[in-house]
C-alpha cells in the first residue's frame, strides 16, 4: 500500500506501486526514493510514517518525520527552515549513539520538511505496560541503568531531550537494548499567529513536551538539563504504576505528584526518586551521574551513616594515600565503606534471605558466580596508580560461562565488571553494555561486539583482533596497546576514545567517528580502511 502524505488528502491509500496519488494528485515518492508504507501518528508539528528507501537494496524500512509549518508567510517558513536545519544537525550529531536512531536523510519538499531516519522494530516501554502490567523495583534499576548512560552522552552533547517519557523508549527487538526515540527534533511549532509580534514569539511561544513528564520550568520554556532527570523519573513511576501522570494526585501547595502511596520500593529507591522528582530545580539531581552514583551508593548508606557515628576507620591513612583527583567524593566514600567491610573480621553480614550482604544487585553491583575477586576501574576505564590497591576490591569478576549465560537470558548490563585478562573470544555479545568495564588484557578475538558500549571501558592491550564492532559506542575508551588488526569498526564512535599504540592495521573505520589526532597516535598499514573509505594510508 502506498500512503500520501498530504494531509489534504481525503483518500491517501493507493494501490502498491503507485506512483500519483489517486485522490489528489500529489506525488508518492518522496525524494525521488521514500515510498511511504503508512502512519505512524500525527500531532500539532506534523505527521511521522513508516516507509521504504527504493534506492537501496532490499528496500530497507525507515521512519519519516514531517514537518508541516501552519502558515506559508515567507518569515515564518524562513524560521521553520532554520530550525529544521537546526534540529537536523542536532540529530546528526547525536546519532552516533548506538541507542539512538540514526539520520538517514532530510530534505524539504514544497513548503514541508522531512527527517529521515533509522526504523527500530520492537515494543515501546508504554506498550510493554499495557500488556504485562508493571515492573519490580528490579525492573525499573535494570531500566535506569540503561537510559542513565544514554541520557548522560546525550546532555554531553549540549541536547536537551524535552520529551522523555515511556511513549519514546523502545526495546530493540534485535538485541533488547532500550533505544530512545523521538528528540523533539521538529516539535518547536512555529505560531503564525504571533509571527507578527515577534520571530522570537513565533518559535518558543509552544512549550516543548508532554504535560505530566515535562516539569514546571520547561513548560515555561526554560527548559535545563535536569528537566529530562525529572521526565525519566516520572517515567519510573509509570513503570511502577502503570498510571498516567494525569492520573496521580499532586499536591496543590507544592505541585509536587504524590505517588508514594501506589508504589511498593525499598525507601532508599524511594529516596533516590523523590529527588529525582523535585519540582524545584535547586534541589533535583543535576545530572544522569548523579543518580547512578547515588543509586550504586544506596546499599552502603547505613554503614556510613553507622561508621560516621563510632570510631574513624581502620584503614583510613591508607584510604588518604589512594587519594586521586579523578575520584569522586562519593566514589571515594563507598570505596572506603566497602574496604572497611572487606577487612573487618568475622562472617559477613547477612541479609533476611542468608545471602551475604555485598552480593546484593545494585545498578553498578552484581551477583557472581564461585570465588573470583574483586577489581576496579579508574574514573576513565583505566586502572590508576593512585588507587589501584583499593579499586582491585570493588568491582566483581564474572566466569565467561556465566556470562554467556546471562546474555543468553536476554541480561545485556554487565556494567563496571572486571574481566581482565579473560578469555572471551567469539562469544556473541551484540548490543551489551560494558560502560566502565575492565577488560584490559582480555581476549575478544573474532567476537560479535556490535552496538555494544564500551563508553569509559579498560581495553588497554586487549586482543580485539578481528572482532566486529559495528556501531559500537567507544568514546574515552582506553584502547592504548590494544590489537584491533582486522577489526571491523564501521560506523564505531570513537570520540575521545584512547588510540596510543593501538595496532588497527587491517582494520575498517568506514564511517567511524575518530579524529586526525587520534589515528597519528595508532599503527596503521596500507590496509587500514579510513573513515572516508580510502585504504593505504589515505586520510
Amino acid at each position: 500500500m502506498a500512503h500520501c502524505v498530504n494531509p489534504q488528502c481525503k483518500k491517501p491509500e493507493n494501490p502498491p506501486g503507485t506512483q500519483i496519488c489517486e485522490s489528489c494528485g500529489s506525488n508518492l515518492l518522496l525524494n525521488g526514493r521514500y515510498e511511504i508504507v503508512r502512519s505512524l501518528g500525527q500531532g500539532g508539528f506534523g505527521a511521522t510514517f513508516l516507509a521504504r528507501n527504493q534506492s537501496l537494496p532490499g528496500q530497507p524500512y525507515c521512519v519519516i518525520k514531517q514537518l508541516r509549518p501552519t502558515s506559508t508567510a515567507p518569515n515564518v517558513l524562513r524560521m521553520a527552515r532554520d530550525l529544521f536545519q537546526r534540529e537536523a544537525a542536532t540529530l546528526g550529531k547525536i546519532g552516533s549513539h548506538p541507542q539512538i536512531p540514526t539520520l538517514m536523510d532530510y530534505f524539504e519538499d514544497h513548503t514541508e520538511f522531512y527527517l529521515v531516519q533509522e526504523f527500530i522494530k520492537g515494543y515501546t516501554l508504554h506498550q510493554e505496560i499495557k500488556k504485562s502490567g508493571p515492573f519490580t523495583e528490579a525492573g525499573v534499576r535494570q531500566t535506569l541503568s540503561e537510559l542513565l548512560p544514554m541520557l548522560e552522552y546525550i546532555h554531553s552533547q549540549q541536547v536537551i531531550h524535552r520529551d522523555i517519557k515511556p511513549a519514546n523508549i523502545i526495546r530493540r527487538s534485535q538485541d533488547k537494548k532500550l533505544v530512545m526515540i523521538d528528540f523533539g527534533a521538529v516539535k518547536d511549532k512555529v505560531n503564525p499567529l504571533a509571527s507578527s509580534v515577534s520571530e522570537q514569539t513565533a518559535l518558543t511561544s509552544y512549550a516543548i513536551g508532554t504535560p505530566g513528564y515535562a516539569p514546571p520550568e520547561q513548560m515555561a520554556m526554560r527548559p535545563v538539563y535536569s528537566s529530562d532527570i525529572y521526565a525519566v523519573g516520572v517515567t519510573c513511576l509509570y513503570l511502577l504504576t502503570g498510571r498516567s501522570p494525569k492520573d496521580l494526585n499532586y499536591n496543590p501547595a507544592t505541585g509536587e505528584i504524590m505517588w508514594q502511596q501506589h508504589v511498593d520500593i525499598s525507601k532508599p529507591f524511594a529516596d533516590v526518586l523523590r529527588k529525582m522528582l523535585e519540582v524545584s530545580v535547586k534541589h533535583r539531581y543535576q545530572s544522569p551521574q548523579e543518580v547512578l552514583q547515588a543509586l550504586s551508593l544506596e546499599p552502603y548508606m547505613d554503614s556510613l551513616v553507622g561508621g560516621m557515628m563510632s570510631q574513624p576507620m581502620r584503614n583510613e591513612p591508607q584510604i588518604a594515600e589512594d587519594y586521586h583527583p579523578s575520584v569522586s567524593p562519593s566514589a571515594r566514600m563507598a570505596q572506603a565503606i566497602r574496604a572497611r567491610k572487606q577487612q573487618g573480621t568475622g562472617q559477613p553480614k547477612r541479609t533476611s534471605g542468608g545471602r551475604p550482604a555485598h552480593t546484593q544487585l545494585t545498578s553498578g553491583s552484581r551477583m557472581t558466580s564461585g570465588n573470583y575477586s574483586t577489581g576496579n576501574l579508574g574514573a576513565r576505564g583505566g586502572m590508576t596508580s593512585g588507587n589501584a590497591a583499593n579499586t582491585n576490591r570493588m568491582r566483581q569478576r564474572l566466569h565467561p560461562m556465566e556470562l554467556q549465560k546471562r546474555y543468553d537470558r536476554g541480561d545485556r548490563d554487565f556494567t563496571s565488571f572486571d574481566f581482565r585478562s579473560v578469555n572471551l573470544q567469539r562469544l556473541v555479545l551484540s548490543g551489551a553494555n560494558f560502560h566502565e568495564t575492565n577488560l584490559s588484557g582480555a581476549n575478544l578475538q573474532n567476537a560479535d561486539l556490535s552496538n555494544t558500549d564500551f563508553g569509559h571501558a579498560g581495553l588497554q592491550q586487549a586482543n580485539l583482533r578481528g572482532a566486529c564492532l559495528i556501531k559500537s559506542y567507544l568514546s574515552h575508551a582506553n584502547l592504548q596497546e590494544a590489537d584491533l588488526r582486522g577489526a571491523d569498526l564501521s560506523n564505531a564512535y570513537l570520540s575521545h576514545a584512547n588510540l596510543r599504540g593501538a595496532n588497527l592495521s587491517g582494520a575498517n573505520l568506514r564511517g567511524a567517528k575518530v579524529s586526525d589526532e587520534q589515528l597519528a597516535l595508532a599503527k596503521l598499514n596500507w590496509s587500514t580502511i579510513f573513515p572516508n573509505g580510502r585504504r593505504g594510508g589515505i586520510w
